[in-house]
């Protein structure tokens, strides 16, 4: 059989890193598209790496941008490739409303200057289009649970240019039989997130507070409910959305939501802690109430439990707090997705539940900040993370 060729924008973010793994392991040959920087930014690829004077590689890396259509178009005719997944974007929905105007250039004209190029290459019967679209596009709820037919209320400069994004690969399909999906992800996690997203914010600081490295957590809106899964199920949605004889579009989710808050309380229980929340509003934190030693001492390191048990210690500081600089705009108060077409048509099932995706993140972040740890305590600088 001829060997599949993918070509991945945003091969370097989350869903890039762990969608390249997959494809790799089922023989494609993958090219990927990331942005020129004068720091390296492959942390999440580094293992799949392939020097380009390695004879048969199958990661091939080329230098691309989503505002350059002529890049774009250069790139497929290049690399001729029988699935395109278009990952790239601008994703922070906070900083989208400081970015608006980039933010509708990358996420919304981006997608259109990739299906254009596959039509104008003549590729429209060859090459197969993933779209990644988002549970934002739902924003202010129409409809509970969120289903493909739920209409959308976008609630931020992101969710606009995503849901251009949707509508124009629609468009294409229709007007030019192209064989173009959109996957409705809800929010998808996993120890590489960004280390400025919420669930990532969370794991990473919980870790360094119990390392004692770090005094306090702040975060925006707690009781924002939103639909959780692991990113490693999700990638595989997208991939089977391409392998259907007739594209079409798909809700992928849990169907099981969760506050900010009790996401917190989980990621805590999961190191032996458990948190009290007091208060309400902009007044409302988060305080240690009670440890389980032998967890905490298993899972974090006997040598840190005498400095966590001063957090606990009646009358003692909090640890988590709430700051109004992280609200949005327009809020986006709930989020849960129904995923039974998902499950009917592609059949796919996740195999991560929000437990298990809490514990993997814990694990890999209290693995990372005790190096951190370790190098402070040996004097040497570690990599600061600022927002």
């Amino acid at each position: 059989m001829t060997q599949k060729v993918a070509l991945i924008t945003g091969i370097t973010g989350q869903d890039g890193a762990y969608l390249a793994e997959y494809l790799l392991k089922k023989g494609y040959l993958v090219h990927g598209i990331k942005r020129r920087s004068s720091l390296f930014n492959t942390d999440r690829i580094d293992h799949l790496y392939q020097d380009p004077h390695v004879e048969n590689r199958n990661l091939v890396l080329h230098y691309g941008d989503m505002t350059d259509s002529m890049n774009l178009t250069r790139i497929v005719q290049e690399v001729q490739p029988d699935e395109i997944y278009n990952l790239a974007a601008m994703s922070h929905v906070a900083v989208s409303f400081e970015t608006p105007e980039y933010t509708a250039n990358a996420d919304g004209i981006g997608t259109l200057r990739l299906l254009e190029a596959v039509r104008l290459l003549g590729l429209t019967q060859k090459t197969r289009i993933y779209q990644a679209s988002t549970s934002e596009l739902y924003g202010l709820v129409q409809e509970v649970p969120q289903k493909e037919t739920t209409p959308f209320y976008p609630r931020s400069p992101y969710a606009v240019a995503k849901m251009y994004a949707y509508w124009i690969t629609v468009n294409y399909r229709e007007a030019y039989q192209m064989h173009a999906s959109n996957g409705i992800l809800f929010n998808h996690e996993s120890p590489i997130r960004g280390e400025t997203f919420v669930t990532r914010k969370i794991t990473r600081a919980i870790s360094r507070i119990a390392l004692g490295m770090q005094d306090k957590l702040f975060l925006g809106n707690l009781s924002a409910k939103r639909d959780w899964g692991h990113a490693k199920d999700y990638i595989k949605a997208m991939y089977l959305i391409l392998q259907q004889e007739k594209a079409d579009d798909y809700v992928i989710a849990t169907g099981i939501t969760t506050t900010i808050r009790d996401f917190i309380k989980l990621a805590v229980n999961e190191i032996g802690l458990e948190i009290t929340f007091q208060g309400e509003g902009t007044e409302e934190k988060g305080y240690f109430t009670a440890i389980d030693d032998a967890l905490f001492s298993e899972k974090v390191g006997e040598q840190y439990l005498e400095g966590i048990k001063a957090r606990i210690a009646p009358g003692n500081q909090h640890v988590v707090a709430v700051d109004p600089a992280y609200f949005r705009p327009t809020e986006v108060d709930l989020l849960i997705g129904d995923p039974t077409k998902s499950k009917t048509v592609l059949g796919w099932e996740p195999r991560y539940d929000l437990a298990g995706l809490i514990k993997d993140m814990m694990q890999s972040d209290i693995k990372l900040m005790q190096k951190d740890a370790l190098l402070q305590e040996g004097g040497y600088r570690t990599l600061n993370y600022f927002e």
